[in-house]
């Protein structure tokens, strides 16, 4: 058994953790003690109850994947750059595709990331419109191939994918 102390941080991050090994159901006090080698009393300390321990961590994400639009936002640089960098970062997030797999069955994920894609759409489109493609079909598109690219698992670089998806949007600028 584990005896160091450990703290509500420790027990997102092994949901983060559990989340994309195993999804959803193993966010539950029991596996995720026995995933960090300690009892479920350790759990209850830190979380009135699993909603509660839910609500934590979705709290996280969504206060995390708003402050990587600020960042973006504030970010000096060429625009272009600054989408290829975006897009990355999103790619970069493995809980990102779990989460949405998770919001498949659970409503309170599905309305937190319905309001970071609303961001980050609003996001894209301030950057398209510095290249004069007003068309917000370019900005969904380019979050739809965000969304999609990490679930595909074909062996493609995501990440070149995703630039030559940003390349053949700015050529049409």
């Amino acid at each position: 058994m584990n005896t160091t102390r450990l703290s509500p941080e420790k027990w997102i991050d092994a949901g983060f953790a559990a989340l994309c090994a195993d999804g959803p159901a193993c966010l539950a006090a029991e596996p995720l003690a026995r995933r960090l080698g300690t009892t479920k009393g350790s759990f209850y300390w830190h979380f009135k109850d699993v909603p509660a321990y839910h609500a934590a961590l979705v709290r996280q994400w969504h206060a995390q994947a708003l402050a990587d639009v600020m960042t973006q936002l504030e970010a000096d640089g060429a625009s272009a750059a600054r989408l290829r960098s975006f897009g990355h970062r999103i790619i970069n997030t493995p809980s990102e595709a779990a989460l949405r797999v998770w919001a498949q069955s659970n409503a309170s994920v599905a309305v937190s990331i319905a309001e970071v894609d609303a961001e980050r759409l609003t996001y894209l489109q301030s950057l398209l419109n510095g290249f004069g493609l007003r068309n917000p079909a370019f900005s969904h598109a380019i979050l739809a191939s965000l969304i999609g690219l990490p679930q595909m698992h074909t062996g493609t670089d995501q990440h070149a994918a995703f630039d030559a998806l940003v390349d053949t949007v700015l050529a049409l600028a």
